[in-house]
């Protein structure tokens, strides 16, 4: 029976119950998609005593129709451990060609959206993470966490941009998920976890009770807490 997560705290506490099997792994890293998927990811991260980092995404929304996604960008970060040659960071596309077709979206257009994502990438990786480097996820087992799949955009430039870092192991898990979608991404990573599979599905907020907005600096906070959190186990 479908029903609706009271918030994102509530949503990762039952989403976390079904993926003890990865408690106390050594290898394992869970990342979050902010803004909202932070929340979620941090109750996961709690649970299973897991180092917590950001997978910074942006949805390529269609001018005058931003809730529709053409596609999504990613940030590039590859940390020294895996190319000795320190941090570098650049944008990964992964377009919807069935929106950007129907609708008949130049590419310039696509060009434009995506320049000014990129920068909002970079602007969010200067604050979630200010001068520390990212996570590096090279031979990890990585859970990779939003508050919801809607397209699937998304989600599918995050995968990209971490296949791209060499993971063990890549498990996608997500309180909700159209059907189509699940299915879809059940062939794209090892494992999918996804507590709700509606057949039809809407905005993702109304699979909440409360779907406030998640800020900059509760992701922050967050992600510190689990920091902190951790030092104190060691």
């Amino acid at each position: 029976m479908l029903k609706r997560f009271h918030n994102r705290t509530e949503a990762g506490q039952i989403l976390a119950q079904h993926l003890t099997a990865y408690t106390h792994r050594e290898d394992l890293l869970v990342l979050g998609l902010p803004r909202g998927g932070v929340p979620v990811a941090f109750e996961v991260a709690k649970k299973l005593n897991a180092p917590l980092d950001v997978c910074i995404v942006r949805k390529l929304g269609v001018p005058g129709h931003k809730e529709l996604a053409m596609g999504a960008i990613a940030m590039l970060t590859l940390g020294e451990a895996s190319h000795g040659e320190g941090i570098a960071n650049q944008g990964m596309e992964i377009l919807n060609y069935d929106v950007i077709n129907a609708l008949g979206i130049d590419r310039k257009v696509i060009e434009i959206v995506a320049a000014e994502e990129l920068q909002e990438l970079k602007r969010r990786d200067r604050t979630y993470r200010g001068n520390a480097p990212p996570l590096n996820v090279k031979n990890k087992t990585v859970i990779l966490i939003d508050d919801g799949i809607a397209t699937g955009s998304t989600m599918r430039a995050a995968i990209a941009i971490l296949k791209q870092q060499q993971p063990t192991t890549i498990v996608v898990a997500v309180p909700v998920a159209p059907t189509s979608t699940y299915q879809e991404l059940q062939l794209e990573v090892d494992n999918i976890v996804c507590l709700q599979t509606p057949k039809q599905m809407s905005a993702i907020g109304f699979w909440y009770e409360d779907f406030s907005q998640t800020t900059d600096e509760e992701v922050r906070a967050l992600l510190a807490k689990q920091s902190d959190r951790r030092k104190l186990s060691d």
